[in-house]
């Protein structure tokens, strides 16, 4: 079943690309996945359950949470969704145990330099182009470098004067201008290596165009084969067009912040790029209420985020200057005893970074206040259409009773309050049964009321506290019976507040308000429906939290709680030791002291214990 949580963050998904990452009730990352529309990628897996593999149903049945991250293209996607992956290892990835990486395009640093594909940068100061998703494609782009121009493939090193008699068969068949045997114009052949190396960095068109020249003249020519080979050419060319900001190739450490503000919140954004890899990110929501500078947002927000912070990389990238930057910038000297850099970029990648950080900063302020504006006003329409049900003005604080027990052992009693008609937790009270024996649910009603307002005349004129704020209305989670009880009780205690119950129905799900012995039906998709079951979940819940604990506690109870002397520690070692308390009964003084921690005198306490009390 989807959480309501899920359901608002389904409704306002982007049509953008990006990654999606889902997580269970832990917060722990379950699955990385990539989307060119996230909208349309995350609701399939919520829409229904068929042509879903059993790994797919699994992992949905433990997702409670989900996040996401805006892109600019798929490319992005597939390489932040990889970064990810490899940093975090979800349950329900395939995760490559060689870990290897998306393919670069190299460009070495020697005399007649060589293009090739690798996977894994080297410190080498080689030119390294990528990473690219398509692998295909960076062996086709490689191709028609070397189709376009006599780029060798050898690997002698021309440094150290390797030459060679006569030249390979690439010389023969024009691939090569065969440098081995110096045939080669090295102003010529770097003028050709310019022209590669500014098509990777988006500088020029000209490979791209020259592709297509070739392309219409073969298909004007009727040479349909050879201009199939230059179409898929463009396609490989496309690809490694698509720029991309996730990772760079220089191995670099960067914290890049940037902020979105909204109407009476702000979000700010933080990017992790770690080895040139952007492998985590972090959000935080703050209050605005008094519409500060950005400047001043920006030098707050940087004083508590750093405090607690053990790793700063050697620079940090800011949308805006912080108010106090010389002091902010000492002290995060101070913090990594070492100088780190703050910038704020105005151009080039840095900028687009700063650029990506805002875009998904935005849009989570907008996504956040919306569901807080849309969540008030249901809120709102249920308090309000509560009102008009019951005929009552004021509804400014509501107080809801549950009883929760097992076969009338360890019986409980909660009570929630919400204030204009929002849940206030600080104001909850619960109450352990203790004149009532067995599973008697009017008879502990009846308690725990008397107990609650007798409180709020006892509390009057001392501190405040949840007692002494009279509720508008006392809901019972039951019906006539609990109705009548509570009314008895509030009339005993001349206090005048409203009493409503809430009637269920064969199947334990509300149907009905019981007020002034009048039973009011109440439709699924009515606003009221919908706050009246939070209210009664809420006390549900808050019931059985506390009666589950009260178990627990019972039942970590042992018999060596009622000796003298013998703590935790002593307990535990002794557990560990005997194994049962069977063993422990039969052992003697001697047996006992070689516990440790125990000594002589604990040790006969022990034994004339389970001695007197077999």
């Amino acid at each position: 079943m989807i959480n309501d949580q899920i359901k608002d963050k389904l409704q306002s998904l982007p049509d953008l690309p990006g990654v999606y990452i889902m997580k269970n009730a832990q917060d722990e990352i379950i699955y990385v996945g990539k989307a060119i529309n996230l909208k349309n990628r995350v609701r399939q897996y919520f829409d229904n359950n068929k042509n879903k593999g059993r790994k797919v149903l699994a992992m949905v049945s433990h997702i409670e949470n989900f996040e996401y991250i805006i892109v600019e293209n798929e490319v992005e996607a597939l390489v932040l969704e990889s970064n990810l992956i490899k940093k975090n290892r979800p349950r329900y990835n395939i995760v490559l145990r060689d870990d290897k990486q998306y393919p670069y395009i190299k460009i070495s640093r020697e005399k007649f330099p060589r293009i090739k594909k690798v996977r894994n940068v080297a410190k080498d100061k080689a030119y390294y182009y990528g990473p690219y998703p398509d692998a295909y494609a960076v062996n086709d782009a490689i191709e028609l470098f070397h189709t376009l121009y006599p780029i060798r493939t050898c690997n002698l090193n021309f440094d150290k004067e390797q030459r060679l008699d006569r030249p390979c068969l690439n010389y023969y068949i024009k691939r090569c201008n065969a440098p081995c045997i110096d045939n080669e114009d090295e102003k010529l052949y770097m003028k050709n290596i310019g022209k590669v190396k500014d098509f990777l960095e988006n500088k020029s068109d000209e490979i791209p165009n020259r592709v297509l020249e070739i392309m219409n003249e073969a298909s004007k020519n009727l040479d349909f084969e050879k201009a199939a080979k230059y179409r898929d050419f463009y396609r490989a060319l496309s690809v490694i067009m698509a720029k991309q900001k996730v990772t760079n190739t220089k191995a670099e450490d960067y914290d890049i912040i940037a902020m979105s503000k909204g109407i009476s919140f702000v979000c700010m954004q933080v990017f992790l790029m770690r080895d040139g890899k952007l492998v985590d990110r972090q959000h935080f929501i703050m209050k605005d209420i008094y519409r500060e500078d950005k400047a001043d947002i920006m030098s707050t927000f940087l004083k508590q985020y750093y405090l607690d912070i053990m790793y700063i990389p050697k620079e940090i990238l800011l949308q805006v200057e912080p108010f106090d930057y010389h002091a902010i910038n000492e002290f995060i000297n101070q913090k990594k005893e070492g100088k780190v850099k703050i910038s704020i970029p105005k151009l080039g990648r840095k900028k687009e970074l700063i650029d990506m950080a805002y875009k998904n900063a935005n849009e989570m302020i907008i996504k956040y206040e919306d569901r807080i504006d849309r969540r008030e006003r249901k809120k709102n329409a249920g308090l309000k259409g509560l009102q008009k049900l019951l005929n009552i003005s004021n509804l400014s604080r509501i107080e809801c009773f549950d009883i929760s027990n097992t076969s009338g052992v360890m019986s409980v009693g909660s009570m929630v309050v919400f204030e204009d008609g929002k849940p206030n937790p600080k104001e909850y009270r619960k109450f352990r049964i203790n004149t009532v024996e067995g599973p008697d649910d009017y008879a502990s009603h009846r308690e725990v009321l008397t107990r609650r307002l007798k409180r709020a005349d006892t509390d009057k004129g001392k501190m405040k506290t949840g007692f002494v704020n009279l509720p508008n209305l006392i809901l019972m989670d039951g019906g006539k019976g609990q109705v009548s009880v509570a009314k008895e009780v509030v009339a005993k205690s001349g206090h005048l507040i409203e009493v409503a119950g809430l009637v269920k129905d064969d199947k334990h799900t509300t149907r009905a308000i019981i007020y002034n012995n009048e039973e009011i039906p109440i439709k699924k998709s009515d606003p009221v429906y919908k706050f009246i079951y939070q209210i009664q979940e809420e006390a549900h819940r808050f019931a059985i939290n506390y009666h589950r604990k009260l178990m627990e506690k019972s039942m970590k109870k042992s018999e060596l709680d009622n000796i003298k002397g013998v703590g935790e520690k002593t307990k535990k070692n002794l557990y560990q030791h005997f194994k049962t308390i069977t063993n422990m009964k039969k052992s003697s003084v001697e047996e006992l002291m070689e516990v440790p921690l125990i000594g002589r005198k604990q040790a006969l306490e022990i034994y004339k214990y389970f001695r007197l009390n077999k």
